[in-house]
């Protein structure tokens, strides 16, 4: 089994990154990935009409039960469309072969405003990740996928530089991240997240029997790669990267270390 992460769609900020966005799902697929997450932001300003461009453009991989999405801030932004991407409880499980993805909400009500765009969990919530975690298959992949980023990362772009200067919230890490993060370590294989628009990788227990891996998808429609993950034996093997077809600019360079390309078979 397979499965890649994209996030950070933002459907509605242009035409041409709703264009990139509507050939991530070609490319999963042409590679025949078998399922695609996708962690929050699917929408720019959290409106209706843009949600609906998603569904349409994804319609394919979610009719056939191949799509996992979790909202993000931008999606409470406008109509708040966050209930309409993850309805229910904000933390849910979904079981394929090998592979077990619990799903978390970690948006909060301040989102309604981009200048308050930070992430949280509750303790409930934690207790409800901790279960839906416990019911995981121990043998397969167990990965966690969330929007907002657990832990502390480099700043990107003067935006974000300004917010932490004068002290705003908005760039931080999601609260409870670290314990969240302690939690997870020796128990799940993946930790997926969006938020950040730049790729990001750490390891959690490296040498341990069960290392936990952070993943940051970055914007996926304006890096042009994405992760894919297989799930050989019991255990994720290592991410390697596909490429989006026709991309209207060069893709991004990668950050060194974060794995060699595979590219789409669309010509």
């Amino acid at each position: 089994m397979t499965f890649a992460h994209a996030s950070d769609l933002h459907f509605g900020r242009s035409v041409c990154g709703d264009v990139a966005a509507r050939r991530i799902c070609e490319a999963v697929r042409s590679a025949r990935v078998d399922v695609l997450v996708v962690t929050g932001d699917l929408t720019h300003r959290g409106r209706m009409e843009e949600l609906e461009q998603f569904w349409e453009a994804f319609g394919p991989l979610a009719r056939t039960g191949r799509l996992l999405v979790v909202p993000g801030n931008h999606d409470r932004l406008g109509d708040d469309v966050a209930d309409e991407i993850q309805s229910g409880a904000r933390v849910s499980s979904w079981l394929g072969p090998g592979l077990g993805i619990v799903r978390v909400d970690s948006t909060g009500p301040q989102n309604r405003r981009l200048v308050d765009a930070w992430g949280e969990l509750s303790a409930r919530d934690l207790d409800r990740i901790d279960e839906a975690v416990d019911a995981l298959p121990d043998r397969g992949v167990r990965a966690v996928a969330l929007h907002h980023h657990p832990l502390p990362l480099p700043e990107e772009g003067v935006s974000e530089r300004v917010a932490r200067l004068v002290g705003l919230r908005c760039g931080r890490e999601l609260s409870r991240g670290r314990e969240l993060v302690r939690r997870l370590a020796g128990r799940c294989d993946l930790l997926l997240h969006g938020h950040r628009h730049l790729p990001s990788e750490a390891i959690v227990g490296a040498g341990g029997p069960r290392p936990l891996r952070i993943l940051g998808a970055g914007s996926t429609a304006s890096l042009g790669w994405m992760r894919v993950f297989p799930c050989e034996g019991g255990a994720a093997g290592e991410p390697r990267w596909l490429e989006l077809p026709h991309h209207q600019r060069p893709p991004l360079r990668l950050p060194p270390g974060l794995g060699a390309p595979i590219t789409s078979s669309i010509a």
